[in-house]
């Protein structure tokens, strides 16, 4: 696996982000050797799907969302409607803190990526109520951080 990069990603209401970046795993597994599912899994991540990003802005205050990208490649927006847009192709993986926008916004045709949430936590779908900003700021902020790593396994890397 190579160097974790940190993504920060300031706040954009409606959507909150969070203050804790975004991490990308470039290249964290070859798709041919090992499977993201099993890794995921090992390191205790739960609720375990394959399948695509959402066509439109969106972001979880229920859980912090970690993506592994199994098949050809997206490029994601992150940070909302006016966030930057970064490539994931297969091998890479992403952890999203919770509150932290997303967006598939072109895929290649054989594109598929496995999702999973820390233990306890599931996501709610979200996609930036001004009405409601406050309260899902708050409720992102205060979410339990993961006890581990999805990549790694090892302590999250996360710091204030």
């Amino acid at each position: 696996m190579h160097e974790i990069k940190e993504i920060l990603i300031e706040e954009k209401a409606p959507f909150p982000n969070s203050r804790h970046p975004v991490l990308f795993y470039p290249q964290a597994l070859d798709p041919a050797e090992q499977c993201f599912t099993d890794l995921f899994a090992k390191n205790g991540w739960t609720g375990i799907w394959v399948n695509g990003v959402y066509r439109y802005d969106h972001f979880h205050v229920k859980a912090h969302e970690a993506l592994g990208c199994i098949k050809g490649w997206v490029k994601v927006r992150l940070g909302g409607p006016d966030g930057d847009t970064y490539t994931l192709k297969a091998g890479d993986a992403v952890l999203l803190p919770a509150g932290t926008g997303h967006r598939n916004i072109e895929s290649s045709a054989d594109f598929q990526i496995v999702g999973a949430y820390p233990p306890g936590q599931s996501p709610d779908l979200q996609t930036g109520d001004m009405a409601r900003y406050d309260a899902l700021k708050k409720q992102a902020a205060s979410l339990e951080l993961p006890e581990t790593d999805p990549v790694s396994g090892k302590r999250i890397s996360w710091s204030d």
